[in-house]
């Protein structure tokens, strides 16, 4: 069982300095869920992960993870004029 985590898995580790941490007021486990829901959202945004993809990496349950997004004043579906077009037109094809 440990092999099939350690395949789907990977550890990653960068140092920070205290002072930042100090500066943030914030302990190694707060900066580790800002640091993942940060990225999460960054690669959301990219359209580089699915809102799905992202709320895993933020360790979040999707329903969560649209709530937080909602919380923290970010659209959920952000899309442009071409996109909607695109779906309107779709739809009308149906």
């Amino acid at each position: 069982m440990e092999n099939a985590l350690e395949e789907r898995f990977i550890n990653i580790s960068f140092p920070i300095r205290r002072d930042i941490l100090a500066s943030l007021k914030e302990d190694k486990d707060e900066f580790i869920r800002d640091i993942l829901f940060s990225s999460a959202l960054l690669f959301y945004r990219k359209r580089k992960l699915s809102l799905g993809k992202a709320a895993e990496l933020a360790g979040y349950a999707k329903l969560d993870f649209i709530e937080k997004l909602q919380r923290e004043g970010e659209p959920v579906f952000d899309y442009t004029d071409k996109e909607i077009d695109d779906i309107f037109a779709d739809a009308k094809q149906l």
